[in-house]
């Protein structure tokens, strides 16, 4: 027994009894909302690497991956999903897994969001550090320029910040800094800022 790709119930001839479409229908009616979602999906996809560069947790390279290996598992399914909904295999279960993986990265990147517009700046804590690298790669939106220095955290040897390409271009290794950190509204540590010592 099959699936309707529109309404989920189970069918039993060509047109579907509960929302009286067939098997052609249904699939168009299926990829029209599945182009939805995943276009709102892209959309969260490109805020959250926005979002995270002007208010960069600490561990920032750290949620990337994470975002990352989530991106490539919806992306994983979508894939899974347009084949079956060629084949008009019964798809239910995929869909609810990929409906639970679309306001993912609007979540994220709200989350960083609120972290670091409702923090006070009066809880600033600034740390005397030294630069020891840098790394640019340019990209299509923004890049990404981070400058390492040494942490002052227990555990961690080295911080890489997410840098403006005026911070990049002012700090070079060798340099004596003051790291500003942010404890966040949310809880999450976030690098407010870097200066000269």
């Amino acid at each position: 027994m099959t699936r309707c790709l529109d309404c989920g119930s189970e069918r039993t001839a060509d047109q579907c009894s509960a929302c009286g479409l067939t098997s052609a229908a249904a699939e168009v009616m299926f990829r029209r909302r599945f182009l939805k979602r995943t276009i709102f999906f892209l959309a969260g996809s490109l805020a959250f690497p926005y979002v995270s560069q002007i208010y960069a947790p600490l561990d920032l390279d750290l949620m990337l991956v994470f975002f990352g290996v989530i991106f490539f598992i919806a992306l994983a399914i979508a894939v899974l999903l347009d084949r079956w909904a060629r084949n008009r295999q019964d798809l239910e279960v995929l869909k609810r897994i990929y409906a639970g993986f679309i306001p993912l990265p609007w979540i994220l990147a709200a989350t960083l969001f609120l972290n670091g517009k409702l923090d006070s700046p009066k809880k600033l804590t600034y740390h005397a550090t030294t630069v020891v690298g840098r790394y640019n790669m340019p990209g299509v939106v923004r890049g990404t320029r981070r400058v390492f220095v040494r942490s002052w955290r227990e555990g961690q040897k080295y911080e890489r910040l997410a840098v403006d390409a005026d911070d990049y271009d002012r700090f070079q290794s060798g340099d004596s800094v003051v790291v500003g950190v942010a404890p966040g509204a949310l809880g999450i540590p976030w690098y407010y800022g870097v200066y000269r010592r």
